[in-house]
């Protein structure tokens, strides 16, 4: 790594072993640590870091100004910078700022991704986002909040087009999420909450939308969920999903004959 470079690292979901070999590299090489104390857990870094525990700084605590100029003044003393994100930086990472203000600076940057508790979600459910002739594309968005969310966006226009959804960052609104789902699913339709998933206190709940909002609320989930819809979390016994092509004994592909070719 040069010396005017900083390298942000996805740590994955929550779960230390969902880190990447590239990311515990990066780890292992610093001199300077800085990830986000409130959603990585500092056992990644216990684990990787070579650097002694006082060149670790919790983002958490701190403001853009405060991790800009940590930043820049490690990198002017030669000291190697990783940036430490949860899931992967480019959703929701708020990285584009902090990045901006690098290269206003001269400072470089590498992002070596990470797993998205999105993907860990769909693994602890034991689900597919893409099944056949249902649903081939995956939303991932949010509710509006602090953070505005633009018009054409709105999580009732995205709805209609009936694909899977993963939302963030909305479990406090999670009235307005039901009631926005509803305006285009019907109130049988199964969910999902799936709630600080990969950590040892996950909790993962199907229910049907209608009953959303009340589970979530008689559970005290407020923060660190995500709510899915989508057609794979139908029960594949009561509802067999359309199989793929791409393992049909008639499909063909360079890689194999259909049953029959010569």
């Amino acid at each position: 790594m040069s010396n005017k470079k900083v390298i942000f690292v996805g740590a994955g979901p929550g779960d230390p072993e969902l880190i990447t070999l590239k990311g515990i590299k990066a780890i292992q090489n610093a001199d300077v640590v800085i990830y986000a104390g409130s959603l990585v857990p500092r056992k990644i870094l216990e684990d990787h870091a070579k650097a002694p525990p006082e060149t670790w700084y919790n983002s958490a605590k701190m403001n853009l100004e405060e991790i800009i100029s940590l930043i820049e003044r490690s990198v002017s003393e030669n000291k190697r910078v990783v940036r430490v994100h949860t899931g992967d930086p480019s959703i929701y990472g708020a990285i584009q700022e902090q990045i901006a203000e690098l290269e206003k600076r001269g400072i470089d940057v590498e992002i070596i991704p990470g797993v998205s508790s999105a993907f860990a979600a769909a693994a602890a459910l034991k689900m597919e986002y893409t099944i056949p002739e249902q649903s081939q594309t995956v939303i991932l968005t949010r509710l509006a909040g602090k953070t505005p969310v633009p018009e054409r966006e709105d999580l009732e226009a995205l709805a209609a087009h009936g694909a899977s959804m993963v939302i963030f960052l909305s479990a406090a609104m999670v009235e307005k999420v039901q009631e926005k789902l509803l305006k285009h699913y019907p109130p049988e339709t199964w969910v999902a909450i799936a709630y600080r998933v990969s950590w040892p206190d996950e909790q993962l709940i199907r229910c049907q939308l209608r009953d959303l909002a009340d589970i979530m609320k008689s559970r005290g989930i407020k923060k660190q969920a995500l709510i899915i819809i989508s057609p794979g979390l139908t029960d594949n016994q009561i509802s067999p999903a359309p199989h793929s092509r791409l393992y049909s004994k008639h499909f063909e592909h360079g890689e194999r004959k259909s049953k029959g070719s010569k």
